[in-house]
C-alpha cells in the first residue's frame, strides 16, 4: 500500500528536497538523519533535551538583547524553546544516538522543532521557516560544535545534583546510621576469607558509610571540571560567526535558570578538541561504583546463610528466591546494584575510547559519551535510592552469631602474642584446630594463665580499638 501524499510535506535543505511527516516540527536535516542512522532506537534523555532547549531559549534572548535579532523573532524562538525545556515536544527528537559523531543532527533536530514552533507561534505553517529559520535564527552564534558539548556539561550537572547526590547522601546517612546501632556489636573480622582479629559490626558499617562519602566528595570536585562550558567557540574554538559577548552573556542567563554557577571555558580549542572533563566524571562514577559493589557484596556475604551461611546480618525479605526451593529468599537489591555497578563500569570503558577518540579541534564521539555518562548517572541513582530502602534501612544484626564466631575463630591466638610470642601462639592455634577446640579451651588445659587474665587477654572488645598508652606517673 502507497502512503498517502497528505501523510507528507517536501521540504528541501542544501542537498535538495526531503519527504517529511506532516505534522512533525523537525525538517529536513533531522529527516536525513533519521534515515541515515537506523541504528539503536536510543533517544537522549530528558535532562539533555532541558538543556538544549535552554541553550536555545538563552541563545536568543542574548541575541536580541545585543541587537542581533528582531524583537518578534526571538520572542518566538524563547517561547518554543522553553516549551522544549519543560518536555513538550519530546517526541519530535528523532535522531538516533548513534549519529554523526559532532551531534550536529541533534542539533538540528532542535533547531528545527524550535523554528518551526515559533513560526507556528506567529501565525505560519511548519516547514516554511519564515520568517524564523533554524539556522540563520535558531543557532544564530552557535555551531553544533560547542552548542552539544555545553548541553552534555549541563545535564550531567542536573543529574547529579538532582538525582545521583542526594540518593548517595541518603545512602551515607543510612549507613552511618547503622554504624551507630551496631556499635554495641563485636564480630570476627575477616582477611583473604579468613578469619581476623574481632571488630565491632559498626565499624564495619563506619567503614562503608565513609566510602560513600568520600564518593560524594569525589563527585563535588570533578563537578567542577563540568562547569565551564564550550559555548562561544562555534565551528573550531576560534569563536567565528559569533558576538564576542555572546557566550558571558547566555551563560549568565542560563545561570540563572539551573541554579548553578557554569562559565565560558578558558580555552575554548580545549573545551571542544577534548573532552577530559567528562572522562573525568566518568572515571569518578567508575569508583563510587566500585564502592557500591563492595558495599553490596560484602552486605550479601554477611547476609548470607540463614543457616549455612556467615549469617551476621539479616536482610530484608524481599521476594520468594527460587523457583524450586520453597523458602529460599536471596539477596536481590545487593544483586541489583551490583549489575548496575558493572554497567557503569562498562560504560566508562566506552567513554574512555570516545573521549581519545577526538581529532584535531573536535571530539567526534560525543553522543556516545552523552549517553553513557547520564545513563551511568541515572542507574546508579535510582539503584542507590533502591539499595538504601529495600536493604540498608532494614538491616538486623544477629548479636548472638556474631558472638559466637569470634569464639570459634583461631585468630584470638593473636592476643596472646605480646606474652607468649608468635610461634607458640601458632601452635596453640593448630592444636585448637586439629583438636576442634576453641583457643581459650586449649590455654585453660594448659594452664598458661588464670582464668582471670585469660578472659582479659582474650576479652574481644579490647582489640577492636588500638590500647591507649597509659601515661607515667611523675
Amino acid at each position: 500500500m502507497v502512503p498517502s501524499k497528505n501523510l507528507y510535506r517536501i521540504e528541501k535543505d542544501s542537498m535538495g528536497p526531503v519527504k517529511v511527516p506532516k505534522e512533525a516540527y523537525y525538517g529536513a536535516q533531522t529527516q536525513r538523519a533519521v534515515e541515515n542512522f537506523p541504528i539503536s532506537g536510543w533517544r537522549f534523555g530528558r535532562e539533555f533535551l532541558y538543556a538544549l532547549g535552554l541553550i536555545k531559549y538563552a541563545s536568543a534572548k542574548t541575541n536580541f538583547e545585543l541587537g542581533l535579532l528582531e524583537k518578534k523573532i526571538a520572542r518566538a524562538i524563547e517561547q518554543a524553546s522553553q516549551e522544549v525545556t519543560e518536555g513538550r515536544w519530546d517526541e519530535q527528537f528523532v535522531v538516533d544516538i548513534f549519529q554523526t559523531g559532532s551531534g550536529t543532527s541533534t542539533n538540528m533536530n532542535g533547531n528545527e522543532v524550535i523554528a518551526n514552533r515559533a513560526n507556528e507561534i506567529l501565525g505560519n505553517k511548519k516547514g516554511t521557516y519564515r520568517p524564523v529559520h533554524p539556522n540563520d535564527h535558531v543557532n544564530l552564534g552557535q555551531s553544533s560544535n560547542d552548542v552539544f558539548p555545553s548541553a552534555i556539561h549541563i545535564a550531567s550537572v542536573i543529574l547529579l545534583q538532582q538525582k545521583l547526590l542526594p540518593a548517595l547522601k541518603d545512602l551515607h546517612k543510612a549507613l552511618k546510621g547503622k554504624g551507630r546501632e551496631f556499635h554495641s556489636i563485636l564480630k570476627i573480622g575477616r582477611t583473604h576469607l579468613q578469619d581476623a582479629t574481632p571488630i565491632r559490626l559498626g565499624q564495619e558499617f563506619g567503614g562503608y558509610a565513609r566510602q560513600v562519602e568520600l564518593g560524594i566528595h569525589r563527585i563535588q570536585n570533578a563537578m567542577k571540571s563540568l562547569s565551564e562550558l564550550p559555548l562561544g567557540g562555534t565551528a573550531v574554538g576560534t569563536g567565528i560567526n559569533t558576538h564576542p559577548l555572546f557566550a558571558k552573556k547566555a551563560i549568565t542567563i542560563m545561570n540563572k535558570n539551573v541554579g548553578y554557577r557554569f562559565s565560558e571555558a578558558v580555552d575554548h580549542f580545549e573545551a571542544q578538541g577534548a573532552k577530559d572533563a567528562l572522562v573525568e566524571m566518568s572515571g569518578t562514577l567508575k569508583t563510587v561504583a566500585t564502592s557500591l559493589i563492595k558495599i553490596a557484596n560484602d552486605i550479601r556475604w554477611l547476609g548470607s546463610g540463614p543457616r549455612c551461611g556467615i549469617g551476621e546480618i539479616h536482610l530484608q525479605d524481599t521476594q520468594p528466591g527460587s523457583s524450586i526451593m520453597p523458602g529460599k529468599v536471596n539477596p536481590v537489591i545487593s544483586e541489583s546494584l551490583i549489575q548496575v555497578g558493572a554497567q557503569v563500569i562498562g560504560n566508562d570503558s566506552a567513554i574512555t575510547l570516545a573521549g581519545l577518540s577526538g581529532n584535531f579541534e573536535l571530539n567526534v564521539m560525543m553522543p556516545l559519551i552523552a549517553y553513557n555518562l547520564h545513563q551511568s548517572i541515572h542507574l546508579l541513582a535510582n539503584a542507590v535510592n533502591n539499595f538504601s530502602k529495600r536493604c540498608v534501612k532494614g538491616l538486623k544484626a544477629d548479636r548472638k552469631r556474631c558472638e559466637e564466631m569470634i569464639e570459634k575463630s583461631l585468630a584470638l591466638a593473636t592476643a596472646l602474642t605480646p606474652k607468649i610470642g608468635y610461634e607458640e601462639a601458632a601452635q596453640i592455634a593448630k592444636k585448637a584446630y586439629v583438636q576442634n577446640k576453641t583457643i581459650r579451651e586449649v590455654v585453660k588445659e594448659g594452664g598458661l594463665f588464670s582464668t582471670q587474665e585469660l578472659n582479659r587477654l582474650l576479652d574481644p572488645q579490647s582489640m577492636t580499638a588500638p590500647v591507649k598508652p597509659t601515661k607515667k606517673k611523675r
